[in-house]
């Protein structure tokens, strides 16, 4: 089941109304209030929460008691799991405490309600690869991470509930000197990036034929995985022609239905077998690994690479495999998830989630892993 971080901020754009430039700091929030503002967080959160009603056997809520999220999610009787206490009132401590709790449970989005200030925050928390979307609340809204409006987010993460094809972008994180602001002048600051989805967007370069044009993503793919490559991490390259073009630019030979390790763009195993992986993890080797989609059901484990068993993905951990596919490729699924099948169930089911997938240069989409729906 999708998993959902949600985080309030109670307190963004209470500022606002009362022509305070923002809520930044305790004494503005508390002039605010005393000089009539309403917190408007959680009404703009609902709008969001309410265009996932329909979906809401899709997916579980993990977050905070009391205005940060719980109050919202019980009023509209939302499955919800409650991970963290904060305090009263709120600061946003709590909004990094919370994050990181949030974190351990493993949740496939993060979506926060709030302003720059509380992008700051989700910012100095978030782990590099974790997809996270806003939720417009704030007085500041320059930073990149957010939707264009409420009911905007609410349908972006049912388009990400329901396994439609979206792309990974990365967001600036920019916030402004509310001092500076309230002054007349514009001091913003870029802190950095968070991954956040957004509407799939095609770029047709040439008209040309299907093989072709193939051809051209597939060498855009190798070129992504090869200058991320890290030469501190060895890279166990999958079966399957997409992943043989990586080997193909590095000019080296490559066993179609097996796997090989590399490093430092050096062939180091040919055709490796599960004991070959094991005793390099257990020798305290660094190891990444890229799967493509193998078979006509879009399995990306458990065909072709029994190599990479649930031992292996078990210390190497999931976050070490990265996916390659074209957007063709993908959307011949129609939907349907990316598929596991490692002969562990239980390690299967732990896989289940969204998953980052390298779809050309500097180009991702996000994508279910999960069991296919069965019409009944």
């Amino acid at each position: 089941m999708f998993k959902l971080g949600l985080i309030i901020n109670p307190f963004a754009g209470i500022g606002g109304r009362v022509g305070l430039k923002g809520s930044d700091g305790e004494h503005i929030r508390e002039k605010a209030l005393k000089m009539g503002a309403q917190k408007l967080a959680s009404v703009k959160t609902a709008i969001t929460l309410e265009c996932l009603l329909e979906n809401k056997d899709l997916f579980e809520i993990v977050t905070c008691s009391g205005e940060m999220g719980g109050d919202l999610c019980k009023q509209l009787k939302l499955t919800h799991q409650l991970i963290y206490k904060p305090q009263v009132p709120s600061t946003e401590i709590d909004t990094r405490k919370a994050l990181e709790c949030m974190l351990d449970t493993g949740v496939d989005l993060v979506l926060f309600a709030g302003g720059d200030g509380t992008a700051r925050d989700i910012f100095e928390v978030c782990e590099e690869q974790q997809m996270v979307l806003g939720i417009p609340a704030g007085v500041k809204i320059h930073s990149g991470v957010y939707a264009i409006s409420p009911e905007a987010a609410g349908m972006l993460v049912n388009q990400i509930i329901q396994g439609k094809l979206l792309s990974l972008l990365s967001a600036d994180v920019v916030d402004i000197d509310e001092k500076a602001f309230r002054q007349g002048l514009v001091k913003a600051k870029k802190h950095g990036y968070l991954n956040v989805p957004g509407a799939l967007e095609y770029i047709q370069a040439v008209k040309s034929g299907g093989v072709e044009v193939e051809e051209l993503v597939l060498d855009d793919i190798a070129a992504e995985v090869i200058e991320s490559m890290d030469d501190d991490f060895y890279y166990v390259i999958g079966s399957g022609t997409t992943c043989a073009v990586i080997m193909q630019h590095l000019g080296l030979e490559n066993t179609l239905l097996g796997s090989d390790i590399l490093y430092q763009e050096k062939l180091v195993k040919a055709d490796a077998v599960e004991s070959d992986i094991l005793s390099m993890l257990n020798e305290g080797k660094k190891l990444k690994f890229i799967l493509t989609i193998i078979g006509g059901q879009g399995h990306i484990l458990g065909r072709g690479n029994h190599q990479l068993s649930p031992e292996v993905i078990t210390k190497a951990g999931w976050s070490h495999f990265e996916v390659i596919a074209t957007k063709s490729k993908l959307e011949t699924l129609k939907g349907r998830p990316l598929l596991v099948d490692t002969g562990n169930s239980e390690l299967d089911h732990s896989l289940w989630g969204i998953k980052k997938v390298i779809t050309g240069y500097r180009d991702y989409v996000i994508y279910s892993v999960g069991m296919e729906k069965k019409n009944s």
